[in-house]
């Protein structure tokens, strides 16, 4: 798969890939890396981040933050300008999971997860759409779930973070017609990474074989696909699920 990572001209596009330390975040940051974007990660751990960048093809950066943490989408915003000095694209992926009986889940856990899953992807777009707006163009995808296309009854608090990422993607689309700026959204299902808890490749090479589980660079294809998409083509919403996934 071939993305076109030109910002203007020949100049390598700047993308900000938040929760890039693992998972799919880390597989995104590496497709762009590969196709010859300047990658900015961010995540909680610095250690993590300096390992992923490592690992990087590419030239990248580190921004060790939290993105449900106020006023840290516009730090992030600013600190990739400071380098840079624009912003071509945006993987809103930053993400925790939790599921259970929502009566039995602790108040706490279902803020920290709305904080980080809504309220800290709808920080980071905030800030990132005046830059692009103000540059005539950008692309903005937003990591999404399955679940926000329909409820799970054994993960409604998350279920209910994605259908209103769903909804936001959704409307602000609406809003930047005409500005050049892209929206998009990419809902997996089962992918057997670190968010399930699933680290041991056997597992993960299991789970893929038998066709109810993806891997986190299945993800990172889809995202370079609505990428490379022509300017007049917006992918508002790609659901990407393993073929033997029941949901």
């Amino acid at each position: 798969m071939t993305t076109s990572t030109a910002g203007t001209g020949s100049t390598p596009r700047i993308a900000l890939v938040t929760g890039s330390s693992s998972g799919i975040g880390l597989a995104v940051a590496r497709s762009m890396s590969r196709e010859g974007a300047q990658v900015v990660l961010t995540a909680r751990s610095r250690d993590r981040l300096a390992a992923a960048a490592a690992g990087l093809p590419g030239t990248s950066s580190v921004l060790p933050a939290d993105v449900s943490e106020p006023g840290a989408g516009k730090r992030l915003v600013d600190a990739t300008l400071a380098e840079h000095g624009r912003l071509d694209v945006l993987v809103a992926n930053a993400g925790i999971y939790l599921q259970g009986n929502v009566w039995e889940n602790d108040l706490k856990q279902i803020t920290q997860l709305i904080g980080t899953n809504v309220t800290g992807v709808l920080s980071v777009v905030h800030a990132a759409l005046p830059v692009m707006i103000a540059q005539g163009g950008g692309d903005i995808v937003v990591m999404s779930s399955v679940s926000g296309h329909q409820a799970i009854p054994w993960e409604p608090v998350y279920s209910a973070s994605k259908h209103a990422l769903q909804s936001f993607v959704h409307g602000v689309r609406q809003q930047l017609i005409g500005t050049g700026v892209r929206i998009m959204s990419v809902a997996p299902g089962v992918v057997l990474n670190d968010l399930w808890a699933v680290t041991d490749e056997d597992h993960v090479a299991a789970g893929v074989a038998a066709g109810t589980g993806m891997r986190s660079e299945d993800v990172a294809d889809a995202v370079s696909f609505m990428l490379s998409r022509p300017r007049h083509v917006t992918v508002r919403d790609l659901v990407l699920l393993p073929t033997n996934q029941q949901i």
